[in-house]
């Protein structure tokens, strides 16, 4: 079992199918432990490569402004070494509408699931909870890029 991420049972269907076409993430959470065993097993069990990482608020807008075209898919953590998820998420203004913003945190409740949608987060997860909901979620995400980039026959 990885420390600081809760046991998942693996998903078969994320190792056979991987697509040729990878998402690039952007991941933002505090504790080092945590962001090398959430970007190790998204890289294991999905499409998704991580593109970078930070632990604060600043750090991450700055990356994210830099590289606006450089990431479809942000999972932020809520509370960060410096500043925090939600106002993180608030501050991304302009993305395109394949770009999502997941929120991954230890600190979910049901008015954090409606603050985030208000803010238009795109999904919400649990990390005590809920870890095979988000691998399962970035796998979906990874299909429907290699979906859109499919030629016609």
């Amino acid at each position: 079992m990885c420390r600081g991420v809760p046991p998942r049972r693996v998903r078969l269907y994320s190792l056979r199918n991987r697509s040729p076409v990878q998402l690039q993430a952007y991941v933002i959470e505090d504790n080092p432990t945590i962001r090398e065993n959430l970007v190790g097993t998204l890289e294991e069990l999905t499409s998704v490569r991580v593109a970078g990482t930070s632990a604060t608020e600043d750090e991450a807008l700055g990356w994210l402004e830099a590289n606006q075209d450089g990431w479809d898919l942000v999972i932020v953590d809520l509370f960060l070494k410096q500043g925090s998820g939600i106002h993180l998420a608030e501050r991304i203004s302009r993305r395109r509408a394949s770009q999502k913003i997941v929120v991954f945190s230890n600190y979910i409740n049901p008015s954090v699931r409606k603050r985030c949608a208000q803010i238009g987060v795109d999904a919400v997860f649990d990390k005590s909870t809920e870890i095979d909901a988000l691998v399962d979620y970035c796998a979906h995400q990874c299909f429907r890029a290699a979906q859109s980039h499919r030629q016609p026959a």
